[in-house]
């Protein structure tokens, strides 16, 4: 009987009792289509690719997947791809990050499941990288993250436009009567013109950043256009390294090696530079929380007050990721970011980022676009993790991208008490509101009914838009895109449908917010709050059965980063407790 030794197509084998007949049957089922016995001798990459006719992010997988095997196949492995779950984010209901834990599972799943010894995940749209990382931290095999890229601007009378902060802001101009319909029918048609994903940092260009930043991707990939040669070469590139780690030729590199408490901390050193996306940090919690590394928001602020923010980019900024990377990208930022970085973390190409940076240290930077940190677009970090009696757990601040004339604000609360209840009264012209009121969401976070989407970035009521207001402060417990803008106050921990403090709001309250002072708090007195208590009624729906079920029995509030309590890499009773 022939020694089997698990490469390629032995790893995981099926189990018939007979490994050496499960061995001949795999081969013979796969010969086919069409391999050659010598070829099946070869360590095995996995591609795990993700396009979809919902996904437009994903437009260029096929592309990419090709590259990826020209890459494998010229280091001498076997290039396999296969199918996973695609999350095209505005294709999805509820909201994609209901979404997001199940293709989590999937790539996890299917990377241990199936014959492979190193895999490369193709993903970009706002879930599925964090996905993919997700999975590939707890699958724990060598892994390389390829982001699809993103798109290159459009143009409208002689301005560039990206997707989606400069959707918003045409749309909030013809809320406010500004422009006409005819306009805004021309602008859709010119606001993503190319494959690839919002070409702002968002949440798929932040979490392009973070997932280089962690060392997950190749160095300089992050934010190459999606539609660029260089992306395919980085394919290339990505195959070929999977490829050696497969064949024994350089150090195998696995996640666990990789997503460290000091590459974390990295990741959100640059989150809060490029001032990045809201989102980021849930993602980022997420995937550190599958190897059990804890996400503090306490340490968020230490980290955001000696911080600056370098890039200057939409929202925060001026311009798009095709400037990023043409100012030297990933690369010209974490040079300037050196000092405080952690040197001695390793990216899956073995070297450590102090030796990348020592080997970058001549390479260009465009001022404009990337800032030294002797001049910063704002001396603190982009984000801000705010406390009190209203977020105990904690709420976010995008504040690089917020109105400083609000950061310390007292208002009399207009209440929302669902997505649908915002939709039927925020354009009513007798709703009792003005400029000085706080607007607050409720029932909008993770086991809502609802899923915690991108709906924090609530409108500002027509009546005010049309009068020329143009921010105003807004709490929820639900996300934003990270292509928004405005002093928005989002995943309040616990949630209202938890039962967390949110829920005991009412119409006419007060609020207190202080960004000086980190600060979050309803100014409502202890009996009256008990007394609301006793009558709250539950808003959690019934969900009989399904994947909604099992997100809604099982996720996690935002400062747990909203996975499943079973993923994470160990019990957290401080992170995981789920009420209030």
């Amino acid at each position: 009987m022939e020694e089997i030794n698990e490469v390629g197509m032995a790893r995981g084998l099926t189990n018939y009792g007979d490994r050496a007949f499960a061995l001949y049957l795999r081969r013979s089922f796969i010969k086919s289509m069409g391999y050659s016995g010598d070829i099946l001798k070869k360590p095995v990459v996995g591609i795990a690719s993700s396009p979809s006719g919902f996904n437009n992010c994903h437009r260029a997988m096929p592309e990419l997947v090709d590259a990826v095997k020209r890459g494998v196949l010229a280091a001498g492995a076997l290039p396999i791809d296969f199918p996973t779950i695609s999350l095209g984010e505005v294709f999805l209901n509820p909201t994609s990050l209901m979404f997001r834990n199940l293709m989590s599972m999937d790539v996890e799943e299917m990377v241990r499941a199936q014959p492979m010894d190193s895999v490369v995940m193709i993903g970009g749209c706002d879930k599925t990288v964090p996905a993919q990382l997700m999975g590939a931290a707890s699958a724990d095999v060598p892994a390389i993250q390829l982001v699809t890229g993103p798109m290159m601007t459009g143009r409208h009378k002689g301005e560039r436009l990206g997707a989606c902060t400069d959707c918003r802001r045409f749309w909030g101009n013809f809320r406010a009567g500004k422009i006409e319909r005819e306009e805004i029918d021309v602008v859709e048609s010119r606001l993503a013109t190319t494959a690839g994903t919002c070409a702002v940092m968002g949440t798929a260009s932040t979490m392009a950043c973070i997932a280089e930043a962690l060392g997950m991707s190749l160095p300089g990939s992050a934010a190459i256009p999606a539609v660029h040669a260089d992306r395919l070469r980085a394919a290339e590139a990505s195959g070929t390294l999977a490829a050696r780690m497969a064949l024994g030729q350089v150090p195998v590199v696995r996640p666990s090696d990789v997503i460290t408490p000091k590459s974390v901390e990295n990741a959100l050193r640059v989150l809060l530079a490029l001032g990045g996306s809201t989102n980021a940090i849930i993602h980022l919690t997420a995937v550190a929380g599958r190897l059990n590394i804890p996400i503090s928001l306490a340490r968020l602020n230490e980290l955001s007050d000696t911080t600056p923010v370098l890039v200057n980019l939409k929202p925060t900024g001026d311009n798009y990721m095709e400037d990023f990377y043409a100012a030297g990208g990933m690369s010209a930022l974490l040079r300037e970011l050196k000092p405080l970085l952690h040197l001695d973390t390793v990216s899956v190409t073995g070297e450590t980022l102090g030796e990348r940076l020592d080997a970058e240290a001549d390479s260009w930077i465009d001022s404009k676009i990337v800032r030294p940190a002797s001049d910063p677009i704002e001396p603190v970090g982009g984000l801000v993790a705010l406390f009190g009696s209203l977020a105990p757990r904690g709420a976010i601040l995008k504040r690089s991208a917020a109105d400083k004339n609000l950061f310390e604000k007292e208002g009399r609360v207009v209440l929302f008490t669902s997505l649908e209840d915002l939709s039927a009264r925020i354009d009513d012209p007798d709703l009792d509101v003005t400029a000085d009121d706080i607007l607050v969401l409720q029932n909008a976070g993770p086991t809502s009914r609802s899923g915690m989407p991108e709906a924090g970035y609530l409108p500002i009521p027509k009546k005010l838009a049309q009068a020329g207001v143009k921010d105003m402060v807004r709490i929820s417990d639900a996300r934003m895109s990270g292509t928004a803008f405005g002093t928005i106050v989002l995943h309040v921990a616990p949630e209202a449908a938890a039962g967390g403090p949110l829920a005991l709001v009412q119409n006419g309250d007060r609020i207190r917010l202080s960004v000086k002072h980190r600060s979050l708090d309803l100014l409502v007195d202890e009996a009256e709050l008990a007394r609301r208590r006793l009558v709250l009624p539950s808003t959690l729906p019934h969900i009989p059965r399904g994947y909604a079920k099992l997100y809604q029995d099982h996720v996690l509030q935002a400062d747990a980063g909203c996975d499943f309590d079973f993923l994470r890499a160990a019990a957290q009773p401080q992170d995981q407790a789920r009420g209030a």
